[in-house]
């Protein structure tokens, strides 16, 4: 192999990774599983998509090694490959959000402007909570909460929010958080949380931003 055989071929291993995420549910996919690992019956319901579709992409992230698979009695299990891959939705995403003028629009049309959290103001924010003048909350599903989450976060999945409101202090600033920017069920805890009478807003950020700026994460593994 000569010089230029072996440059075309490294640009070929690399653009691998560009082509497995070339497509929106791929992208959503990795979006996912950035919460932690998920069967395949799960991604595809949260993804909208039907089974045999979601392992079809699946096998192509698998192929690109940015997924791995592991098996649990009949179901297949996929988690993503290393942290590494979920800053790589998170770069993507911002990339796109800085440059992609389609993409700016439709996020001002669609959400009501969440915070985004530079490193001062995440410390700032972890502090008010670490002294008990913030509540922060993580409306994601219980199991990607136990996977992982932001410090100090308390557990209140949005199909449970209303049932528990009582488990939240009137007196203070409740912030929620899930998914990430495009994510929307924070978007509705603080829409309820606003009609029961609280103070709150949410943050854009979740797992894999905090995760992506070096920002300390915790795990409750406890059952």
């Amino acid at each position: 192999m000569n010089s230029r055989e072996l440059k075309n071929h490294l640009y070929e291993q690399v653009a691998r990774i560009g082509a497995a995420v070339s497509s929106p549910k791929r992208l959503e996919l990795l979006e996912i599983l950035a919460q932690g690992e998920k069967p395949v019956e799960a991604l595809a319901r949260e993804a909208a998509i039907d089974i045999k579709l979601a392992s079809a992409h699946l096998r192509v992230l698998k192929g690109a090694q940015l997924v791995q698979v592991r098996q649990d009695g009949k179901s297949r299990i996929y988690r993503l490959s290393g942290a590494d891959v979920a800053a790589l939705w998170v770069a993507l995403r911002s990339v796109a959000e800085a440059h992609v003028a389609d993409l700016q629009v439709v996020m001002q049309r669609l959400f009501s402007g969440p915070e985004r959290l530079t490193l001062e103001s995440s410390q700032t924010l972890l502090d008010k909570v670490r002294k008990g003048d913030v509540v922060l909350i993580d409306v994601r599903p219980e199991a990607e909460y136990r996977t992982v989450h932001l410090p100090e976060a308390r557990s209140l999945p949005l199909p449970e929010l209303e049932a528990r409101l009582r488990e939240l202090p009137r007196g203070k600033e409740i912030v929620a958080y899930c998914r990430g920017p495009f994510c929307v069920m924070s978007d509705t805890a603080v829409k309820l949380l606003v009609e029961r009478g609280f103070r709150a807003r949410k943050i854009a950020e979740g797992v894999p931003e905090w995760q992506a700026a070096g920002l300390p994460l915790e795990q409750d593994t406890a059952p």
